[in-house]
């Protein structure tokens, strides 16, 4: 069975979004800021284009995921991707609301109304081998109380925000949560650190 793990490209002050849903355009500015293409599963729509390092960094990532779990605030943020999520695989939604009236998909999406951890659970029934990816969002705060989340992946950007959406809020009780030391990969206009979980909480 793959890992649990959630990727996002994140300022240096730790936000996912500045305010008011801001800075997107400065958060995702290394997705083009190279020369070595690689396709998304929607290449028409998004195909990156960055460095060899950071390239090698996405392959991994769209070669192993099977299955993505994303918050019902995220899914409507982007229109639910249009019927079609980046990766091509397998979207849980974790909502209490039924799916948009007349929204279709062209790739399989569950809306799962009974939390993270069987939102997770039913990800990796179908994932197999491959890995799930989570969040971002409170997603990824449910999924590291539940103690279901192997890795984090933040995409750093040379950014201060100054306030808006943070990548980890919420913890509560469950935080301090230890990690080990980063893996770390230079990009342009990026710098990729991998955190994979410690087995007890430092």
């Amino acid at each position: 069975m793959g890992k649990v793990f959630t990727q996002a490209s994140v300022s240096l002050d730790g936000y996912i979004a500045g305010p008011g849903q801001t800075g997107f355009d400065r958060l995702f500015a290394w997705c083009t800021a190279g020369t070595v293409a690689t396709p998304s599963a929607d290449p028409d729509r998004l195909t990156y284009r960055t460095s060899e390092a950071t390239a090698r960094y996405l392959r991994e990532l769209q070669e192993q995921v099977g299955a993505c779990v994303v918050g019902r605030k995220q899914f409507d943020l982007t229109a639910g991707w249009n019927g079609r999520h980046p990766s091509g695989v397998p979207v849980f939604v974790v909502t209490h609301r039924p799916p948009p009236t007349g929204w279709t998909a062209t790739t399989p999406f569950t809306f799962v109304e009974d939390g993270v951890e069987h939102a997770i659970a039913r990800a990796r029934e179908v994932a197999g081998h491959r890995d799930v990816g989570v969040g971002p969002g409170g997603t990824v705060a449910d999924a590291l109380r539940a103690g279901l989340l192997d890795e984090l992946r933040m995409d750093v950007v040379p950014i201060v925000l100054g306030g808006g959406t943070p990548m980890l809020t919420g913890l509560g009780d469950a935080a301090p949560i230890g990690f080990e030391q980063a893996e770390i990969i230079e990009g342009i206009g990026v710098t990729h650190l991998i955190y994979r979980r410690a087995t007890r909480n430092a």
